[in-house]
């Protein structure tokens, strides 16, 4: 097969699995089926799954595998895929990074389209800097944390990073501009625009989501991604060759590798062609020394020489260049990975009780197990249908930052919904049953009134909301009739509302819908949670 038939075959394979990836990201939420008979969810007629194999990025990403082993000391199902990646770069290189990765593809496109860097500007950028020792750096750290107890790795793993980024922040916000735009025509009294922005909304809500959806600390996800874009114009591909992680790992790998860059130095007429077109700055020119580690796969370099000069051929794997990492990034991330598991315990949210507003999904793990696994990727985030689930940014504290959190006053866990479980990727949540998180009963906290918001206990009416949505059955709220002395001094009969903790699992439709807003009468703390024996109110 000729050179240019496989940089043909590597963009046809970029091109296929980003698509694929965003096909996966926007299946990653509750089947329509489910959205056209809501009943079924509610009921719970059929178990909740998703049919998409919305996990299998993270199944085939090595830093995900890896990390999860250490930190959490367990082999994570369907992660054979990671193992097979590995395989692959010991025989052929960072291919994953040349021909699979999506976010790589992205950066690979934004590379693409940089008027400022032509000429000797680009080739000056595709010089080798010790800038691409961060990412070594990045990976000791990840991986000594990770041996310390606690999993970072998905802060930066590209695959967490680019699906994170484009569930919480990309669509969500694309979502919310167009759907202005359709309400703006549908108050329009033009009859036409009013049908064309049904219709539309109709076709574009399964894509970017029902509603306004929301997630917290969306804009600082959103201004990092777009940040890590804009880099490129300073150097192609910055992120594959200075910060990221999973290729530092791979990188690592692939020093092993059979399949090298051959070289002819009577050959080259030193055109710099094969400089100004190499994604990884790999030292591609004859007379450099070619950096395997650093080399993305891209076969640019064989394809634009004009003498052939450079070809990829079988070779020893011990001719090349070593890793080089440097001392002190190494050192550095040693370092850095031994004091951040520490530091970030030094609020007490892992040692004592956490937060009373840190609510975690049901079937998650207790905490500290919890976040040996937790990738912080959102796959739960965007898969819960009530858009419950947020990134948790000072509730669990330094160690639980960006991961999953449940703010009541924006959605609420449905009783029967096991969703989040069945798509964590590393097993941090569960995959029970609906009916094990009603039989047992799974409780992700307790429900509390505040007398002095709460209209009946206030004396400024009577509201039987909250009693009407509690699920659980018998109900977990219920009433007492007493005389209460209203604003005006005037004795008031009402129902006095009440929580039987006893019953109460702490799902916070009771509060989602309470009838107080801003702050409402009724809320839901993690007290009385399932996965804690300390964070119990009843004995």
């Amino acid at each position: 097969m000729k050179i240019r038939h496989l940089v043909w075959l590597r963009r046809c394979s970029q091109a296929f699995f980003l698509l694929l990836f965003l096909f996966l990201v926007v299946e990653s939420r509750l089947p329509q089926d489910y959205y056209l008979d809501y009943t079924q969810l509610i009921s719970g007629e059929k178990e909740l799954r998703l049919e998409q194999p919305v996990t299998f990025f993270f199944q085939a990403d090595p830093l995900v595998w890896i990390t999860s082993l250490i930190s959490g000391h367990v082999l994570i199902k369907g992660f054979g895929w990671s193992l097979a990646v590995l395989i692959l770069t010991l025989v052929f290189g960072r291919v994953f990074c040349g021909f699979i990765c999506p976010l790589g593809t992205l950066h690979h496109l934004v590379s693409y389209f940089r008027p400022a860097l032509t000429g000797r500007r680009l080739i000056k950028a595709n010089q080798k800097t010790n800038s691409r020792k961060i990412k070594y750096f990045i990976l000791i750290l990840l991986l000594v944390s990770a041996l310390f107890g606690l999993n970072f790795s998905g802060i930066l793993d590209p695959i967490a990073f680019f699906y994170r980024s484009l569930a919480l922040a990309v669509l969500p916000g694309a979502g919310i501009g167009i759907k202005e735009i359709f309400d703006f025509l549908a108050r329009t009294d033009i009859k036409v625009l009013n049908y064309l922005s049904y219709t539309a909304e109709v076709l574009v809500s399964p894509v970017f989501g029902y509603g306004y959806q929301a997630f917290k600390t969306g804009w600082l996800i959103g201004t990092i991604f777009l940040l890590i874009l804009f880099l490129n114009r300073i150097r192609p591909r910055f992120w594959c060759r200075t910060l990221c992680p999973l290729g530092a790992l791979l990188g690592i790998f692939s020093r092993f590798s059979i399949l090298g860059l051959s070289k002819k130095t009577d050959l080259c007429t030193q055109c710099d062609r094969c400089k100004k077109v190499c994604a990884g700055a790999a030292g591609p020119i004859p007379g450099d020394a070619w950096q395997k580690s650093e080399c993305l796969m891209c076969l640019n370099c064989h394809n634009t020489c004009p003498e052939d000069a450079v070809a990829f051929k079988l070779r020893s794997p011990f001719g090349d260049a070593g890793t080089d990492m440097g001392r002190r990034a190494v050192l550095g991330g040693l370092t850095a990975g031994v004091a951040l598991p520490f530091f970030s315990r030094l609020d007490g949210q892992i040692h004592t009780v956490s937060s009373p507003n840190l609510i975690r999904p049901p079937g998650a793990l207790p905490e500290r197990v919890f976040l040996t696994l937790c990738q912080r990727c959102g796959l739960c985030m965007k898969a819960c249908p009530t858009n419950v689930i947020n990134p948790a940014l000072t509730e669990g504290g330094l160690a639980g930052f960006w991961t999953p959190n449940l703010i009541m006053i924006q959605g609420y866990c449905e009783y029967t919904c096991t969703l989040c479980g069945s798509v964590c990727p590393t097993g941090a949540i569960a995959d029970i049953s609906a009916r094990e998180k009603i039989e047992e009963p799974v409780r992700i906290g307790s429900a509390y009134f505040d007398r002095g918001r709460c209209l009946p206990w206030s004396g400024n009416g009577p509201c039987i909301v909250c009693e009407e949505h509690c699920p659980t059955s018998p109900k977990a709220i219920y009433f007492y009739e007493d005389t209460v002395r209203g604003p005006a001094g005037t004795r008031v009969r009402v129902k006095l509302p009440q929580v039987d903790l006893k019953k109460c699992v702490g799902c916070g439709i009771c509060e989602n819908k309470c009838i107080v807003k801003g702050r409402p009468a009724i809320r839901v703390i993690a007290a009385g949670e399932s996965r804690s024996v300390r964070n119990q109110i009843l004995l």
